[in-house]
């Protein structure tokens, strides 16, 4: 932190001279900036240096010292005032007091008194940048793994099941602003070779990302599948596709930055309205499912495949690249895709066979090829092959090619609600895991979601969702109610300091450890203490 600026309005020179020339600034911590005769000329120039601290005389001609208070604590709220006066009327007093003067000194002012007045204030503004501080600190890491409420939310509103004016208020809950002239919505999600063990790249780019997008206020980033995020975009019509385009290039410089994490972005049109989004959110996850037939691409928008669409002539079995039949796209697709990208998937995958799909031997292929892949799959991951064969259609000889669709949707979809649910199995034990490192470790001030996943050898992406999608709530929520249950018994049952308790559950800083005791608990550690108020956290 700088010198704190102070400046002085005061309409006897004597007066106004003599306090710009007997404190010794710079030894308190303190910048003399400017002085003014009155709060009229004084008002300009106040707009102009912004001061920490404003010193005024309150009787004064032109603009007197309440008026100017008045305008400086609306316009600067954080600016703290000390009112000069020779009167000592109660009247006076009363008004200062209404305009949250900090201090109402009388005339004659001694030099000890303005110094004494002046590290007063010093130390309330200190107080109050830590205060800021902290609480910059707390939001951000909370915000860096999203809230479970935010998931929700965000899901019910590409969903389309909110009236706006419910939209706005459960925003309003989240402290989300969502005013905007258009919004957009840019889809991405990226992995390590292994969408399980840790990575360290992968964990410092997804870091990376989170932390750069959550300084963007049009920014609002969204967790939207196990490994996906969503951000949505929010701009005035003529900057609206500037920011989108900014949004890829940051996600395309961090991770080509990086060429063993495989990933891909998809880009919604824009839509002017909030009740335009869940067609926005639709638009996009569809495309973001081209990542599965294109894998060597890594951004794709509604335009781009048009084009492609429009430039690919109908092909017949001769001229079909064999690229374009890759059982690895199947195998792929069953080892990374969504239940909720099935279709999309099987849509795009046969529209990228162009006419071929009319050959009868080529159908016959792809409705083995498809099953026949899809179960290699689900064998490597220890799933019951029985099971599935009793989900899939059976085969059909004689299949139109307008009925393919249908089919390899109805052998794809299984394939994945079985992985998943071996998925879930596995995923509860990786919870358990977490949760008996965090008992073990949470007074560990070093303790994070990365050095969680690195213990016990997962994803810290997978791990994150996997933990909310369980627990209900995120890992800093819950690592955060951990602590304090701890601090709350050891307050009640302890004699102990709150800055040993501090340490004692995983806070470095003292200060700080009171401070988030306060936000969670509705009370500070010594009120809690003495017997204040008990809220769970």
């Amino acid at each position: 932190m700088g010198p704190i600026k102070v400046f002085i309005t005061e309409d006897e020179s004597i007066v106004r001279e003599g306090l710009r020339d007997m404190i010794p600034w710079a030894q308190y911590g303190f910048a003399f900036v400017g002085d003014a005769p009155d709060g009229e000329m004084a008002l300009p120039l106040i707009r102009k240096l912004k001061p920490d601290v404003l010193i005024t005389d309150i009787k004064m001609p032109f603009m007197d010292g309440l008026a100017l208070s008045g305008i400086v604590s609306r316009e600067f709220p954080d600016t703290k005032i000390i009112i000069l006066s020779g009167y000592s009327d109660f009247e006076y007093a009363r008004q200062a007091i209404k305009l949250n003067v900090d201090q109402y000194l009388l005339k004659p002012i001694t030099k000890a008194a303005m110094i004494q007045a002046l590290e007063q204030t010093r130390r309330k503004i200190e107080e109050e940048d830590e205060q800021k501080g902290f609480l910059r600190r707390y939001e951000q890491e909370f915000k860096k793994f999203e809230r479970f409420s935010r998931r929700a939310f965000f899901e019910k509103l590409v969903e389309g099941s909110m009236p706006v004016q419910e939209i706005y208020e459960e925003a309003e809950k989240l402290h989300l602003d969502l005013d905007a002239d258009g919004y957009n919505l840019v889809l991405f999600t990226l992995r390590s070779a292994s969408d399980t063990e840790y990575s360290e790249t992968a964990a410092e780019v997804q870091e990376s990302l989170l932390d750069g997008f959550l300084r963007y206020p049009d920014f609002l980033l969204f967790r939207c599948g196990l490994l996906s995020y969503a951000l949505l975009i929010k701009s005035d019509r003529e900057a609206l596709n500037a920011m989108t385009e900014r949004s890829v290039e940051i996600i395309r410089q961090r991770c080509e930055a990086e060429p063993s994490l495989t990933w891909a972005v998809a880009v919604g049109t824009p839509t002017y309205r909030l009740s335009g989004l869940p067609r926005c959110y639709a638009e996009a996850s569809h495309v973001l499912a081209y990542r599965h037939i294109l894998p060597e691409r890594h951004i794709f928008t509604t335009d781009m495949l048009r084009v492609e669409h429009e430039g690919d002539p109908a092909a017949d079995l001769e001229s079909l690249e064999l690229g374009k039949i890759d059982p690895t796209l199947i195998r792929g697709f069953v080892q990374n895709g969504t239940v909720e990208e099935t279709e999309a998937f099987a849509q795009e995958y046969l529209e990228n066979l162009g006419g071929a799909v009319h050959s009868v031997m080529l159908r016959h292929y792809l409705m083995v090829s498809a099953r026949l892949n899809a179960e290699l799959v689900l064998q490597s991951l220890g799933c019951e092959l029985e099971e599935y064969r009793r989900r899939v259609p059976p085969a059909e000889l004689n299949l139109q090619a307008e009925g393919l669709k249908d089919y390899l949707t109805g052998v794809l979809r299984p394939a994945l609600e079985l992985r998943d649910e071996a998925a879930q199995r596995q995923n509860g034990d990786i919870v358990q895991d977490a949760l008996r490192y965090i008992d073990e470790n949470y007074a560990d001030g070093n303790i994070s979601l990365n050095s969680v996943a690195q213990a016990i050898n997962i994803s810290a992406n997978y791990l994150s969702a996997m933990f909310s999608q369980k627990m209900g709530v995120s890992f800093v929520e819950y690592l955060t109610q951990k602590r304090m249950a701890r601090a709350r018994q050891l307050l009640r049952q302890t004699g102990k300091r709150s800055g040993e308790i501090a340490a004692e559950v995983g806070y470095r800083d003292p200060r700080y450890f009171s401070f988030v005791f306060k936000k969670t608990q509705g009370c500070t550690p010594k009120a809690y203490r003495a017997g204040g108020q008990e809220r769970e956290g």
